[in-house]
Order: structure tokens, then C-alpha cells, then sequence
């Protein structure tokens, strides 16, 4: 025993002296590796000696230099702040804390660390130089104004009346701004930027002579320096020698071929120039580079209108609209682009206006029955522009743009009147005005015989065979002629010629225990009957051929990491309204599941239940928060973490948990309005759901395994069309059943028509499937 404690305590003090001899040879090889200007292995050695002593004071120093020379600059302000935490009173760190997050843009961390470095030695000159740039980044012309003073105080040489130049310039005190570049001059006449900043100068002060004269000086200092040719482009801009200026940026780009900016100048200086064939050419080498440059689109397009090509400018300036939803720059051109596509796209053809209800004869006179005193009217408006008003009788009507067209409807008051005058006129002022004449005709609605099979004075069909189709044969008794007969919504057929005409239609009644005829006259007269068909001769199936019938809802609503919600449990609510009807034999309701209860419950608990009753048929319906990552689908669960993949329930978790019930459960269907399944999770249908017959044994006893799911990339929402047509069309349901590809169907078309991704439905993979499908059985 004391052996062991006086072994342990030994190791320990052996720690404490080998970790630090460790870090200094460490910290030693990094500064070796420095000297060699290999800063990649400095910064790992200076890691390694960091992350056994973590009180290193110069291995952080030394890293942040390493950094620094890799252009990891957020990385080296980060090391160096944490080198201040221990070193609080060495001017030298706060000023190169300043010097290095002035470089990566941090301006006000920038301007913290130089203030630190001063308060530790008042007469820092690099400080108050480096203060200098830092102010006038931040638009401080006085406090860049007071550090130059002071600067200047400490010492009299060139850079601090550049400094000096620099911030009178940003005061608007041009003329000090030129005498204090001069003096700069005077003391360094090789200062580069100097002659730059007083010809850039100089051209503010409309002294083009001198501003050249200043350029020049600095080519001949350095005939690679590209700022010293932007400049002195400028200045030949200003004396209209637009050759000159564009040789000038023609050398920078030969200095610098990737630089988008100087393709995007000479462009420019084209377009001024009127050599727009140049300026698009150059214009389309910047967004080759860069293709979300909103003023590269914009100044090509001008240049193509120059050129008359159009469309090619139509083409730019949509661009720019797309840009604009995303880029501010490309915001504040949108409006001057915009009125230059309604000028390109101006034209002189007035609307078509097309009357589709009431159709009107070649006279343009609309029959309305004599007792109508509000009349329906739809039509269609057609232009090569926009819109711009829809008149009936002097209102404003209500229209929406369809493809090339625009519809409208309208209900009009046609009491007192004689004639409807519809007026549409486009953007341009085009306008077309079409008169109808009001015709009064009879008011008497049509009536309907089913003649074969037989119907009795109720309107009740008795069946005589369970086939899937049935042969109708009836009649329209009307004074006028019928221009539509339609059985549950399809045209039937008939002679639109015969007055009292008979019809005929095979119709489909698989899953219908009615069918509805509609029949309108030429002057709209209107009558609807439904037909009941009686099934009681014919042999009755088991009340349910679904057989026990379980859902499952899962409801997850408050979250601890993601946005709660309110709708889950309306869902929830909605779907179990619209299945009270149904021959559900139970319905299980669990709420706000952890990702530890749920893979209990569906893996241990739900089995054992559908095991000892039994269960045919089951429905797990998820309400909640989904994630879509990586092809797979995940359920969020209540404590799940943002960001935490491991912490979402997989879907796939549950197809496994499934295949333990595969043996007793013939049908398996799994709805979430979450997210998209996955890949993994389901077998995507590959051609449209076909209608299902819940008398069809194969349908009702074959095994089925489905999936549907909404396809959401993102978190759940409110407002859910998804689950809001599912239920509506369970409760809406006139059949005796009703399949889930009937559901799909009706989802899918709801979904799509308010522009959301098109739900998902398929088989669950690794699951038997044997064609099967989920009926909904009616308990009437």
C-alpha cells in the first residue's frame, strides 16, 4: 500500500518537471522552424509546447506570429489576445494586436488594442501611426486627425505628413492634404505612395498636368505598382484621352490578369469611350470571374442597348432582378434597371379579351336565364405586357396571370342591365374595349332519368354484381338544347345537336356507394341528382377486410433546443376528428417523446402490444420537427440538440423496429410531416398511384409496407397543408373506403398547387411488400 502512494506521488512530481521541459523544446523547434521560414511546422511545434503548458506566454506570441505570416490572421488576433491575458504590460503585444486585426478588418478590436499600447508608453510612434489608419478606417477624421498631430510631435519625417496628408484629405481640407503630401516628398522623395496620394490629389483639384507629372514619378520609382496606373487612368479620364487611360489599366491587367476590377474599369472607360463591342467583351470577362457582379450586368446591358441587340440587354437587366433579392448593391440598381426593361419591352398591341362564361355567339350577345339577377362571367385576357387594369361595367375586377395568359371571374349585377362592356388595358396604356348584349332566355332547369340499370323513384340503384364498372343509360328532358352532361365530374356521351338528348357512360364505382349527374342547358340552367347504389343483393364482404386497425400518433411539440410548436397538436386533433368515422379499432397517443422513449417505445413497447392483440393493420403518423441530412430522414425528439445529428431519432431505427412486427402486421403505414424519409428508408413509386378496391382481396389481405411523407428539407411549421388535406379528404370521403393512393393523390396536387415540394409516397425498404395497400374503412 505505501509502496503504490510513494510510486504515485513520484510520477507526479516527475510529471510536473518533464511537461515543461517538453514545451520549451517544443517552443525551441518552432522557433527553429521560424528562423527557416517554415511557418506551417513552427505553428505545430508551437501547438504541441501550447497544449502542455497552456500558460505559455511566448509560445502564444510566437504562434500568433506564425500565423500571420500564413495569412491566418483571425487566428493570430485570437493568440495574441490570449498572450494579453497574462502579459498585461507589454506595449509591444497590445500594438501588434492592433497592427494585425487592422489587417483582417477588425478596425474597432483594432483601435482597443492600440488605445491599451499607448496607455502603457505615451510616446509609441508606431502606435500613433498605425492609430492614424485605424480612425480613418473607422470615418474618425478627428481622432486620426489628433494622432497625426501627435505622431508628427514625436517625429518630423515623411511618413507622419503622408499620415498628415492622408487624414486632412478625408477632412475635405484638400489644400493642406497637398502640402502635407509635398512635404512627405520633400523628406523621401522615393515615397511611392506619396506621389501616388498627391496625383490622385491633384486630380480632385482638377491639376491634371501635375497629377500626371506625380503618376509618372511614381512608374518610374515603380513601374510594377498598378495603383500608380489607376490613378493616371483617372486623370486621362478627365482630360477625355480615353487611349491612354485604357493602356493604363491594360498594363495593370497584364500585371494582374485575375483581377475583375480592372476588367470591369477598362469597361467602363470603353463604355464612355462608345467602343461598347470593348466594353461588353470586358464586362463578360468580370462576371466570368464573378457571376453575382450586379454592375457588371448592369453597364453591359447599357452597352447592348447601344449595340441594338436587345434582347441580350432584356436578358442582363432580368438578371440584375434575380440579383437584387440577395445583393444590396444589385438592390439600389434594380430600379433603373427595371425602367429600362419596360422601355425595351414597350409595344402597341392592344389586349384580346376571350369570354369563356357565358360563351358569347359571333354577335357578341350573352344569354342569361330571365331570372338571374347576378351573373357569373369568366374569361381570359391576352398581351404581350403586363396587365394593368380589368374593368367590367367600370369596376375593377380581380385577375391572375396563368402561363401567357390572365383569367378572371367576376359576379356581376345584370338586373337592370342590357349590355356588360369589359375593359383591359396593359402597362403601355394599350386598351381593348369588348361590349356583350344581354339576351334573356327560359329558366327552366333540366330533368334527368336514369333509364338502364334500373332507378327507383328515389333515385336508388340496386346492384345486381359486384363488378368494378357499371353500363348507365338516361335521358335530359329540357325545352332548350344541353351542352354538358357530366357523371361525378366526367363528360358523358350525348348528341349536342338532339333536343331532349340521350346519354350514355361506363362508369366506375370501386369504393362509391353513389354517383352524381350534372346537367347544364345552353342558357346555364343547372341540375344536379345523385343515384344511391344499393348493394344489398349482392354477397357482403367481412365488415372490415383491413382487419384490426391500430394508429399511432406521435406529437412533438415542446422543444428545449428547437422552436416549439403549436402545430402538432392541431394535426393530431384534425386526423383524429377525421377518422372518427372510420373502423379504427384503437388509436395510441403518445406526446413530446424523448430520443430514449422513442426508440423504446417503437423497438420494445409497441411490439409487445401489437404482438399479444394481434394487430393487421397499423398507421404510425409523426407530427413534429424533421431533418433531412445526408439522404437520411430523421424525427426530432424533444431533447434532441441543435446541430447533433446523434441526437435525432433516424427513421431507419424505426423500419428496423417494423421488421419485429412483420410476421403478425399485414399492413404498415408510415405518414410524417416532418421531412423527406431518405433514400434509405423507402423505394420511390415509379409511376403514378393506381386506384385500389377495398373488395379486392389482393389489395386487402397482400401484404403492404408504404410510406408518405412530406418532402421539407426544414423544421416543421404551424400551418401544415400537408396533414390539413389528408384529413379533409378522409372526412369528405362519400365511399364505403377509401386507399391511401387516393390520399397521395389529393395531398400531392394541394401540396404542389401551393408551390411546396411534392410529397414523397413508396414502399419502405427492407420491409415485405406483396402489392397490397392501406384502406381506410367507412364505419357506415
Amino acid at each position: 500500500m505505501k509502496k503504490n502512494l510513494f510510486l504515485s506521488l513520484f510520477l507526479v512530481c516527475l510529471s510536473l518537471q518533464v511537461f515543461p521541459q517538453n514545451a520549451k523544446q517544443f517552443f525551441k523547434a518552432g522557433l527553429n522552424f521560424k528562423e527557416s521560414n517554415n511557418h506551417k511546422d513552427a505553428i505545430e511545434q508551437f501547438t504541441k509546447a501550447i497544449s502542455l503548458d497552456p500558460d505559455y506566454v511566448d509560445a502564444y506570441i510566437e504562434r500568433a506570429y506564425a500565423y500571420e505570416n500564413t495569412n491566418q490572421l483571425d487566428l493570430a488576433a485570437e493568440d495574441l489576445k490570449r498572450a494579453l491575458v497574462f502579459e498585461t504590460k507589454t506595449p509591444e503585444i497590445y500594438y501588434d494586436a492592433g497592427r494585425i486585426n487592422y489587417k483582417s478588418g477588425n478596425y474597432q478590436e483594432a483601435a482597443t488594442s492600440v488605445e491599451k499600447a499607448l496607455e502603457l508608453r505615451n510616446k509609441y510612434l508606431e502606435a500613433y501611426q498605425l492609430q492614424v489608419s485605424i480612425m480613418l478606417k473607422l470615418d474618425k477624421a478627428q481622432e486620426a486627425h489628433l494622432a497625426a498631430r501627435k505622431a508628427l510631435a514625436l517625429k518630423d519625417n515623411d511618413l507622419n505628413h503622408y499620415l498628415m496628408g492622408q487624414v486632412a484629405e478625408k477632412m475635405n481640407n484638400l489644400n493642406l492634404a497637398e502640402e502635407e503630401y509635398e512635404k512627405a516628398i520633400a523628406r523621401n522623395k522615393k515615397f511611392v505612395e506619396a506621389h501616388i496620394a498627391l496625383g490622385s490629389l491633384r486630380t480632385k483639384l482638377n491639376k491634371l498636368d501635375q497629377a500626371i507629372t506625380d503618376c509618372n514619378t511614381a512608374i518610374n520609382l515603380n513601374p510594377n505598382n498598378t495603383e500608380a496606373y489607376l490613378v493616371r487612368s483617372r486623370v486621362y479620364v478627365k482630360k477625355l484621352d480615353y487611349p491612354r487611360a485604357i493602356d493604363d489599366i491594360s498594363r495593370n491587367i497584364l500585371l494582374k490578369p485575375d483581377d475583375k476590377e480592372m476588367y470591369f474599369i477598362r469597361g467602363g472607360y470603353y463604355q464612355e469611350f462608345t467602343q461598347h463591342q470593348n466594353a461588353i467583351n470586358d464586362f463578360t470577362k468580370v462576371i466570368l470571374m464573378d457571376d453575382k457582379f450586379p454592375e457588371a450586368y448592369y453597364k453591359r446591358a447599357f452597352s447592348y442597348e447601344q449595340i441594338g441587340n436587345f434582347k441580350a440587354a432584356i436578358k442582363d437587366y432580368n438578371a440584375l432582378t434575380k440579383l437584387s433579392e440577395y445583393d444590396v448593391t444589385a438592390k439600389k440598381l434594380l430600379d433603373s434597371a427595371n425602367e429600362r426593361l419596360f422601355e425595351l419591352n414597350r409595344e402597341q398591341n392592344n389586349p384580346e379579351i376571350a369570354l369563356n362564361d357565358p360563351e358569347p355567339s359571333s354577335q357578341n350577345v350573352i344569354k342569361v336565364p330571365r331570372n338571374k339577377n347576378d351573373l357569373a362571367v369568366k374569361g381570359k385576357i391576352f398581351d404581350e405586357s403586363e396587365l394593368k387594369s380589368l374593368k367590367i361595367n367600370s369596376i375593377n375586377v380581380p385577375f391572375i396571370k396563368n402561363e401567357d395568359k390572365y383569367e378572371f371571374f367576376a359576379n356581376i349585377d345584370v338586373s337592370k342591365l342590357d349590355m356588360i362592356t369589359v375593359a383591359a388595358m396593359d402597362v403601355y396604356d394599350n386598351l381593348h374595349t369588348a361590349n356583350y348584349m344581354i339576351e334573356r332566355t327560359e329558366i327552366d332547369p333540366p330533368k334527368i332519368a336514369i333509364l338502364a340499370p334500373y332507378a327507383s323513384d328515389n333515385g336508388e340503384i340496386f346492384l345486381e354484381t359486384n363488378d368494378a364498372s357499371i353500363y348507365v343509360e338516361g335521358k335530359i328532358a329540357d325545352e332548350s338544347n344541353i351542352k354538358t352532361i357530366l357523371i361525378d365530374g366526367v363528360s358523358a356521351s350525348f348528341r349536342l345537336s338532339d333536343l331532349n338528348p340521350q346519354f350514355t357512360a361506363n362508369i366506375n364505382i370501386v369504393n362509391k356507394n353513389k354517383f352524381s349527374v350534372k346537367a347544364i342547358d345552353i342558357y346555364g340552367n343547372v341540375t344536379e341528382q345523385d343515384f344511391i347504389l344499393n348493394r344489398e343483393g349482392i354477397s357482403l364482404l367481412e365488415n372490415n377486410p383491413m382487419g384490426k386497425t391500430w394508429v399511432i400518433f406521435i406529437e412533438n411539440s415542446d422543444y428545449e433546443s428547437f422552436p416549439s410548436l403549436d402545430g402538432p397538436s392541431k394535426d393530431v386533433t384534425l386526423m383524429r376528428s377525421a377518422l372518427a368515422r372510420y373502423d379504427i379499432h384503437k388509436i395510441i397517443h403518445k406526446k413530446n417523446l424523448s430520443k430514449k422513449e422513442m426508440e423504446k417505445f417503437f423497438s420494445i413497447e409497441l411490439r409487445d402490444l401489437i404482438r399479444s392483440n394481434r394487430v393487421e393493420a397499423l398507421l404510425v403518423w409523426y407530427a413534429g420537427h424533421g431533418k433531412f441530412i445526408n439522404e437520411a430522414g430523421y424525427w426530432i425528439p424533444i431533447d434532441a440538440k441543435r446541430d447533433d445529428e446523434f441526437t435525432y431519432f433516424n427513421i431507419s431505427a424505426l423500419r428496423a423496429s417494423l421488421q419485429s412486427y412483420s410476421n403478425i402486421v399485414t399492413h404498415v403505414l408510415v405518414v410524417t410531416d416532418a421531412c423527406e424519409s431518405g433514400p434509405t428508408f423507402y423505394q420511390a413509386m415509379r409511376e403514378v398511384p393506381r386506384e385500389r378496391d377495398c373488395s379486392d382481396w389482393t389489395s386487402t389481405r397482400l401484404k403492404s409496407s408504404q410510406v408518405f411523407s412530406s418532402a421539407g428539407y426544414e423544421l416543421a411549421v404551424d400551418n401544415s397543408q400537408f396533414t390539413r388535406t389528408f384529413a379533409n379528404t378522409l372526412a369528405n370521403n362519400p365511399n364505403a373506403c377509401i386507399p391511401i393512393e387516393t390520399i397521395v393523390v389529393k395531398v400531392t396536387n394541394a401540396v404542389s398547387q401551393n408551390n411546396q415540394q411534392k410529397p414523397k409516397f413508396g414502399k419502405i425498404s427492407g420491409l415485405e411488400d406483396e402489392n397490397g395497400t392501406f384502406f381506410f374503412i367507412s364505419k357506415n
